[in-house]
C-alpha cells in the first residue's frame, strides 16, 4: 500500500507498458513516424492516447473536440473509440503535420468522424458558440499553446454539456509548476490554470500524474 502516486523509473514504466498497453499497430507507426520529427516531444505518451480513449468510451461520447492535433495520435485514439456516427472537432493551424493526421485518419477508417479546422482554435470554437453548440459536446482535450488554456478551457466548458470531460495535457509540466523560479510565460499560464481549476466550483476535478500530467474537469 502507499499513501501517495509512486514514481516510475525506466524500469517500472517499462513494465506498465508492457503489462497494459493495447497500441495497434496504425499507432505505434503513427509514434514511430513523429519521432523522427524535431519536435516529437509533442506527441503524447501511448498509455495517455489509451487513457483518453478509455475515457471517450465510459462517457459514451459521441461529439468530442481537439484543441491540439499535431500528428494524429490523440485524435486517432479518440475517434476510434466513438461509434460509427461520432464527431470529432480537430483544431490546429500547422497544415504540415496534419497532413500526416490525415493520412492515418485516412487508412484508420475515422476520417469521415473527423473535421479539421485549420485556423486559431479560439477563433474556431467562438464560431461554434456563435452557432448555438454550447452544451451539444461530450468530451474536449486541449494539448496547445499553454498561453491560451485558460481560454480554451472557458470555450470548451461552454461548449460541453453537463457531466462532460475536459482533458488538459501537460499540466504538471515536466515539474516546472512546483518551482518558484520558474515563471516563463507558458509555466505561469500552466500555475495560474492550476491554481483557477482547483477553486473552480463548475466542476469535478482530478489533477492526475499522467504522462506531463492530466487535469480531468467534469463539467457539474
Amino acid at each position: 500500500m502507499s499513501n501517495r502516486s509512486i514514481g516510475l523509473d525506466d524500469r517500472l514504466y517499462q513494465y506498465l507498458l508492457d503489462h497494459s498497453l493495447r497500441e495497434s499497430e496504425l499507432l505505434r507507426e503513427l509514434r514511430e513516424e513523429t519521432a523522427a520529427d524535431p519536435k516529437s516531444m509533442m506527441q503524447i505518451a501511448p498509455e495517455q492516447g489509451q487513457f483518453m480513449a478509455l475515457l471517450v468510451s465510459l462517457l459514451q461520447a459521441r461529439r468530442c473536440i481537439e484543441v491540439g492535433v499535431f500528428t494524429g495520435y490523440s485524435s486517432l485514439s479518440v475517434a476510434a473509440a466513438l461509434p460509427e456516427d461520432g464527431y470529432l472537432l480537430a483544431c490546429d493551424v500547422d497544415p504540415e503535420w496534419t497532413a500526416m493526421a490525415r493520412r492515418y485518419w485516412q487508412r484508420g477508417g475515422v476520417s469521415d468522424r473527423i473535421e479539421l479546422v485549420l485556423a486559431p482554435a479560439a477563433e474556431t470554437l467562438q464560431q461554434r458558440l456563435k452557432a448555438g453548440e454550447a452544451g451539444s459536446y461530450d468530451f474536449a482535450f486541449i494539448d496547445a499553446d499553454k498561453e491560451n488554456y485558460a481560454r480554451y478551457y472557458e470555450q470548451c466548458l461552454e461548449l460541453l454539456r453537463p457531466g462532460g470531460l475536459i482533458v488538459l495535457d501537460n499540466m504538471l509540466w515536466n515539474g516546472s509548476v512546483a518551482d518558484p523560479q520558474r515563471n516563463d510565460p507558458d509555466t505561469a499560464a500552466l500555475k495560474a490554470l492550476n491554481r483557477q481549476l482547483v477553486d473552480d466550483e463548475r466542476i469535478r476535478l482530478s489533477l492526475l500524474p499522467v504522462a506531463d500530467g492530466l487535469a480531468l474537469c467534469q463539467k457539474r
